[in-house]
């Protein structure tokens, strides 16, 4: 397998791996209704982007599936809802931390991908990059502002309870 074929998997195993988390969050953080819908549709984003993969892997002879199955339709994510939770402010916080972390490493593929689609004059390659690379960037900067948003009084107020 070449370099191009493992990244391809790579990105396909990180691209899914966002949307089932992000389906998650949206599940456990239901009561915080922008949580719950802007992880929702960018859950489907990455579920776009496995199918968008998972096509142009056949080109480079991988066998690729799509996006995981919805959660309802598996059984649900086992996520408890966040709302029950003490430290359901904290929970957020790690939550979209661990949001932004697989976004970022999933970044990181997409910019490997698009160099070798211009080392390797694969236009088609690139195309797939240009047009789901940006959507991850926009994913990060959501969990960043998030994170930015919610930290201060989250933050302020746990310490303020624990001391």
């Amino acid at each position: 397998m070449n370099g191009v074929a493992l990244i391809m998997r790579a990105l396909h195993r990180g691209e899914r791996r966002l949307a089932e988390q992000l389906e998650a969050v949206a599940a456990r953080h239901r009561a915080e209704h922008e949580i719950h819908h802007v992880a929702t549709d960018l859950a489907r984003w990455s579920d776009e982007h496995c199918l968008r993969i998972a096509g142009e892997g056949v080109r480079h002879g991988l066998g690729l599936d799509g996006p995981a199955p919805d959660a309802a339709d598996a059984g649900g994510t086992g996520a408890a809802d966040a709302a029950d939770h003490p430290d359901a402010g904290l929970l957020l916080l790690h939550d979209l931390w661990e949001l932004h972390l697989v976004a970022a490493g999933n970044s990181l593929y997409w910019e490997m991908l698009t160099q070798a689609a211009r080392a390797g004059h694969d236009d088609e390659l690139g195309r797939l990059a240009a047009a789901c690379h940006p959507r991850t960037l926009r994913q990060m900067r959501w969990t960043t502002t998030m994170l930015k948003n919610l930290s201060p009084q989250t933050l302020t107020v746990a310490c303020d309870g624990s001391a």
